[in-house]
């Protein structure tokens, strides 16, 4: 049975993600980064993490060549930076607020959570690289995330507000 990619992609459009931004520094100091949707905890015992560029990312190779990178959980409003991240051949810092994190990462202001990574492994997943992240530091802040879903930004509901508990 052959799966159409459309109706693929349509069907895995109903699961809600979050949107990342994964950073590095190249060897002349000038930041990199891409927005990634696929994104995801992976081993708490070691503390891993798990995220798949596109084959295709002109970006991922450049981060790969450093060995670590950081990734930014962006926050609700941040849809500019996450479209920012995501063209090609533009400066994709520009205009954008961000500071070096403690391993030198650049970190974008005003997001969810933040995530230092040495990379760990990468393994072939089709038309993207599966790449597994060893996590060195972490943060969280109190903003609500970016969602992605049926091909939209999202914002979330705060389950304390509808009553709900997961």
């Amino acid at each position: 049975m052959s799966i159409d990619p459309q109706r693929f992609r349509t069907v895995l459009g109903a699961f809600c993600s979050g949107i990342t931004v994964v950073t590095a520094l190249d060897a002349d100091g000038a930041p990199l980064g891409l927005t990634c949707q696929s994104f995801s905890s992976l081993s708490l015992d070691p503390p891993l993490v798990l995220l798949a560029p596109a084959r295709s990312s002109s970006t991922w190779p450049r981060i790969r060549a450093v060995g670590g990178f950081g990734v930014a959980v962006l926050a609700a409003g941040q849809e500019d930076v996450a479209l920012a991240m995501s063209r090609s051949g533009t400066d994709k810092f520009a205009g954008l607020d961000w500071a070096p994190s403690a391993h030198g990462r650049p970190r974008p202001a005003g997001i969810a959570a933040w995530l230092d990574c040495d990379l760990h492994a990468e393994h072939d997943g089709g038309d993207h690289t599966v790449v597994v992240g060893a996590v060195r530091d972490l943060d969280v802040t109190d903003h609500p995330p970016l969602l992605y879903h049926r091909g939209a930004f999202a914002t979330p509901h705060r389950s304390e507000d509808r009553g709900d508990t997961p």
